[in-house]
């Protein structure tokens, strides 16, 4: 076995070296999402190993390390704060470490900043005593005169040169990052010189550091070891210790001294919690025997242990963890890899209640026994089994993190009893925090509606009050990003569902699961006559039980959304006094404008045109079935048949895929898109359908009393052939990108043969020549 680390360890690039705290020029080149999870890694697990929770980028939530520059920024000033205390106020201070508060843009970024200058003036003050205006301006608020206040001044003055190398700008660039370093070998030793020759022990660990730093960045990095090799023991043991050692790391990485480098990045691992995501992304045996030589040299359990906590992240949580639970029970380190072991025991688990075809085994719908007995299968028995016996010894830092994470682990297992005895356990013994709180709170909501196979009025009583929280409280009341509580609202509906499913409710079944369609919304339940019905009078009834309180409350949909497809589908069947009663049901969608004239009939389909084009009257959507009521009476008197005929074929034209007024039926339940194959079936053969409008332009053809009438209802007539014809052609393909380009785009439908034979000498003729490509390339061939 040569390699032994994931793939994205390899990424790495084996050229690149470390620039602690300045910028990584890096040992290694290189969502906050997360997955299907109920476990909170944040919730017992140090601030310091979050960027190492289990994520599918490189790190957790942020992507990749941006804080190069600023890392140290807040203990930096802290420390200075505490030095100069009573000498210098707070922001005089974070004035000169860091300068102004506002960023600085890419087009400043050649810009030297004014801190910067002005320390640059005070050292020439310091050195010349002639007063300048900087010593001027500065002298009335801190006295230039005390050590401290000078020796702050001419540290920051030496570690700006410093600086030009180390800072990196942090702008983004396709051209590589040229490492820069620091030639200034009288700079460098006169840095060292004030190392060796300061009394004042704060300063003295500064220079010490400065002195580090000069090395490492220098044409001549040995150096660098030697000073640390001859110092190291003197220097305080505190973050400027560990990030000197890891410029020590970093030498003997670029010398392809691998396993020292790797051994030193550990120890800073461990001891500097600030650096643990610098140093596991530099972390890089090259082969086996790299590994073995770095645990070798490990001289206690603890720097064992730190080696094997950098390896889980890479590689095998369980051999890890096993490995440092033999050196070091109460690692620190045992409690982030242990949620990493959780969360991608996680990442098996099956909670769509749909198992996958395989081959010659057709998908399908599960149980949620089924579900329960497939996802007991997904477990690591060897994870399962490691955590349950360091939970059982109880000797671990934080016992109750491993109660809680074997309980979980048993309700996958489907030990349901077990999981209650170690979450009782773990609530004893935990912090009283929001996040342990809701965490716990979730397992056990998740544990007590797993054990339901079939419900009953006795064993809803154990999830009411936790579906009310997961779904109405938490939403409103929790104001963090941490707590996983998305996917127990996403699986829990789903569980409930599929119960009610097999309790043969669909109603209630409808109500968890919510068949809209995730892509373009629409509800192929509500195809269904009777199940719409009973949903309708469900909706409405009001002697509700709880559980039904909570999935009433809880579906998108209400009954208004019900009767506005209940009077667009009777619209589209030519019922439209019910279409009325139906749409006068919808609240204010009834009054809601259509964007064109939907009476309108145009030559060419073109509903952008149609909606910036003048309208003299607006219709919604009650006035336009009103209208259509009113057409459809004078109609049944014989009154004007042409032109009410012309115009009702117009207006069920116009509310058809082809039309102007998609936006009619464009609604939830129905759904939305631009194309045909965006809708169910159901829908597509609905919206697509020209046989009314063919009905009413027939009628007004019969109607016609001159050839301009009866020129243009022949041209709509046939612009309903043309609908039907692709209809039948792509009748059998599911989705556009299926079409075949069989290079016929249009064919002489009856109409445009008609309307060449018999009414050339219209105007209409020529107005049709001249906006319809189609019938234009057909009268000239």
């Amino acid at each position: 076995m040569k390699k032994i680390f994931l793939s994205k360890l390899f990424l790495i690039s084996s050229t690149s070296l470390l620039f602690v705290y300045g910028i990584i020029y890096a040992c290694a080149d290189g969502d906050f999402g997360y997955f299907d999870s109920n476990f909170t890694p944040e919730t017992f697990v140090d601030e310091s190993y979050k960027p190492l929770f289990l994520s599918g980028d490189i790190f957790y939530g942020i992507g990749f390390d941006t804080e190069h520059n600023s890392r140290f920024n807040d203990d930096i000033k802290s420390d200075w704060q505490m030095y100069l205390k009573g000498k210098a106020d707070a922001a005089t201070i974070s004035y000169f470490l860091i300068g102004a508060d506002e960023p600085k843009s890419y087009d400043e970024k050649d810009r030297t900043l004014e801190n910067k200058t002005e320390v640059e003036q005070l050292h020439i003050f310091f050195k010349t005593k002639k007063e300048n205006k900087t010593s001027l301006k500065w002298g009335k608020k801190i006295s230039l005169k005390d050590n401290k206040i000078k020796g702050f001044i001419e540290f920051l003055y030496l570690a700006q040169k410093i600086e030009t190398v180390s800072v990196g700008e942090g702008y983004w660039s396709y051209d590589p990052v040229v490492a820069k370093t620091f030639d200034d070998q009288k700079m460098i030793q006169s840095i060292e010189n004030v190392y060796n020759t300061t009394s004042d022990s704060f300063l003295k660990n500064r220079y010490w550091f400065l002195t580090m730093k000069a090395r490492f960045y220098s044409n001549d990095k040995q150096k660098a070891i030697v000073f640390f090799n001859k110092t190291e023991s003197a220097a305080p043991k505190n973050a400027l210790y560990y990030r000197a050692l890891s410029y020590v790391a970093g030498i003997n990485y670029k010398q392809k001294k691998y396993a020292v480098s790797n051994y030193l990045y550990a120890q800073v691992f461990d001891k500097c919690p600030e650096m643990r995501i610098v140093t596991a992304y530099c972390f890089h045996p090259q082969n086996e025997a790299d590994w073995n030589k770095s645990l070798a040299m490990a001289k206690a359990n603890k720097e064992k242990a730190a080696l094997w906590a950098i390896h889980g992240f890479y590689k095998d949580e369980i051999q890890a963890i096993a490995k440092i639970y033999e050196l070091d029970p109460k690692s620190e380190h045992l409690n982030y890899l242990l949620t990493r072991l959780v969360n991608k025991q996680e990442q098996g688990i099956n909670n769509s209640f749909y198992e996958s075809a395989k081959e010659n085994v057709a998908g399908k719908q599960q149980t949620v026994i089924e579900n329960k007995e497939l996802n007991k299968s997904k477990i690591d028995n060897k994870a399962f089994d490691l955590v349950s016996k360091i939970a059982s010894a109880g000797n671990t830092e934080k016992p109750y993190l491993w109660d809680i994470a074997l309980g979980y682990l048993q309700i996958l297992k489907a030990d349901f009893t077990k999981a209650d005895i170690n979450f009782d356990k773990a609530e004893k013994t935990m912090p009283k925090t929001e996040l342990s709180t809701y965490q716990l709170r979730l397992l056990r909501f998740v544990n007590n509606l797993s054990k339901i196979d079939k419900l009953t009025s006795k064993n809803e009583k154990t999830i009411l009050t936790d579906l009310n929280w997961l779904y109405q409280e938490l939403p409103k009341t929790y104001k963090g990003e941490e707590f996983r509580y998305q996917n127990a609202v996403a699986w829990s509906k789903k569980y409930l569902a599929v119960l009610y499913k097999e309790q043969s409710n669909p109603v209630m079944a409808e109500l968890f699961g919510n068949s809209q369609d995730y892509w373009n919304g629409g509800s192929s339940f509500y195809d269904n006559e009777k199940e719409l019905l009973a949903m309708k009078a469900f909706l409405a009834k009001s002697n509700k039980s709880e559980i039904e309180k909570i999935a009433a409350g809880i579906y998108s949909l209400k009954l208004k959304d019900i009767n506005n497809f209940q009077a667009v589908q009777a619209t589209f069947k030519n019922k439209i006094p019910e279409a009325i009663a139906f749409i006068k049901e919808t609240d204010s969608v009834q009054y809601q404008i259509f964007s064109g004239n939907p009476f309108n009939g145009n030559i060419k389909d073109c509903h952008d045109c149609d909606h910036a084009a003048y309208q003299k009257k607006k219709y919604s959507q009650i006035d336009f079935l009103n209208t259509i009521k009113a057409m459809q009476d004078k109609l049944a008197e014989k009154e004007d048949v042409y032109t009410n005929s012309l115009l009702l074929g117009n207006a069920f034209y116009n509310i058809t895929h082809f039309g102007n007024g998609r936006g009619f039926y464009e609604i939830n339940i129905v759904g939305y898109g631009s194309s045909p194959y965006s809708f169910r079936d159901s829908i597509k053969k609905m919206i697509t359908n020209c046989d009314l409008p063919k009905m009413y332009y027939q009628k007004a053809f019969e109607a016609a009393t001159t050839k301009e009438q009866k020129a243009k209802c022949v041209y709509l007539l046939s612009k309903c052939e043309r609908n039907e014809y692709y209809n039948k052609k792509y009748n059998e393909v599911n989705s556009w990108w299926e079409v075949q380009d069989d290079k016929v785009n249009f064919i002489a439908w009856p109409g445009f043969k008609t309307l060449r034979k018999e009414y050339s000498d219209t105007k209409y003729y020529q107005d049709v020549i001249a906006e319809c490509g189609y019938f234009n390339t057909y009268v000239n061939q």
